[in-house]
């Protein structure tokens, strides 16, 4: 007979007191699965334990900085303690200058690597050193269509997305090389609605925003808990992300041109920035920000390319039959 702590899914979420990650402990919350809550902000992790208990799942506040490898691995050790072996990681920690690359400073560059790359290195180095020996696990690496087409102001996190893709590619041919079945998948994200244009570091004149168009956190989160039960090697969120990845691969040299007109402007509102606005990349930004930014009233509740993608068989089926079916009328006129 299973032991209590072995009867739930065991979830360690990075980055999980906001935005994607927060919604993400929602979805899986309200799968009854028991969760790691491992940010910076220890005010705001609690507001997220509460709502994932509140959800029905259980919540363990994990104070840390994803940066600090060492304190990733203490993280991971006392989940386990708490909740048991650990079914699934979510890497999705992240940070950002919204900055010319001219303006940048080389300790924004370190910081943002630190943060967005290698805090998803020590974090499934800290899955891997648990998954490997019971040859079983999910890590999930939260992406972006930025991994694949680079834009203009975001030169450090588009860098850092890069990077995981190849570290995960690596990874992956690894695994399979040893034999262990630990399935991986890169979520890749389109642009979403949450906190981090509230707090930014940001060189622009006016407000950071998404580049339109913007989906609810919620949108990823679906996507984040289909990726985590199904066997996808990758998934592109909302028909922007395939846009974007499609795209480069086609007309890259077109893109260049396409940003260097429409890039800087798209990613600024029109209202000009404050100056006294939280800067969150050395240091939690004060305040109770949740999983939504400020643009719910643009953002998109729903993505039929991901409803299509998830089922894709399905789709795939309709559309030979009804092939199938048009070609019988056809032979009968």
């Amino acid at each position: 007979m299973n032991s209590p702590k072995q009867q739930n899914e065991v979830v360690m979420i990075t980055g999980a007191s906001a935005g994607i990650g927060r919604a993400t402990a929602q979805a899986f919350a309200r799968r009854g699965a028991w969760i790691g809550l491992l940010a910076r902000s220890a005010e705001r992790l609690e507001a997220a334990r509460e709502e994932v208990e509140s959800l029905g799942g259980r919540g363990l506040v994990l104070v840390a900085d994803v940066a600090d490898d060492k304190a990733v691995e203490e993280a991971a050790a006392r989940l386990e303690k708490e909740f048991g072996p650990i079914d699934i990681w979510i890497n999705n920690a992240m940070a950002s200058v919204f900055s010319p690359i001219a303006e940048m400073e080389p300790s924004e560059f370190r910081r943002v690597t630190e943060v967005t790359y290698l805090g998803y290195v020590w974090g499934t180095l800290a899955a891997l050193r648990r998954m490997r020996p019971r040859n079983r696990g999910v890590i999930i690496q939260v992406g972006s269509a930025l991994a694949y087409r680079g834009i203009p102001l975001q030169s450090a996190y588009c860098a850092a997305k890069h990077a995981i893709e190849g570290f995960t590619d690596s990874l992956r041919c690894e695994l399979i090389h040893d034999k262990k079945d630990i399935h991986v998948c890169i979520v890749e994200m389109p642009a979403v609605n949450t906190p981090q244009f509230a707090w930014v570091r940001s060189r622009l004149p006016n407000k950071a925003q998404p580049v339109p168009p913007i989906f609810q956190p919620e949108v990823a989160a679906d996507a984040i808990v289909f990726a985590a039960t199904h066997r996808r090697r990758e998934i592109y969120v909302g028909f922007p992300t395939v846009k974007a990845i499609v795209g480069n691969k086609i007309a890259p040299g077109f893109l260049d041109r396409y940003l260097a007109r429409n890039g800087f402007k798209s990613q600024q509102t029109d209202e000009p920035k404050n100056p006294n606005q939280p800067d969150n990349l050395w240091n939690p930004a004060p305040g109770a920000f949740a999983a939504h930014g400020s643009f719910d009233q643009n953002a998109r509740q729903s993505s039929w390319q991901m409803i299509l993608n998830k089922h894709r068989w399905a789709f795939l089926c309709s559309c030979i039959a009804g092939i199938a079916i048009l070609a019988v009328i056809a032979s009968q006129l």
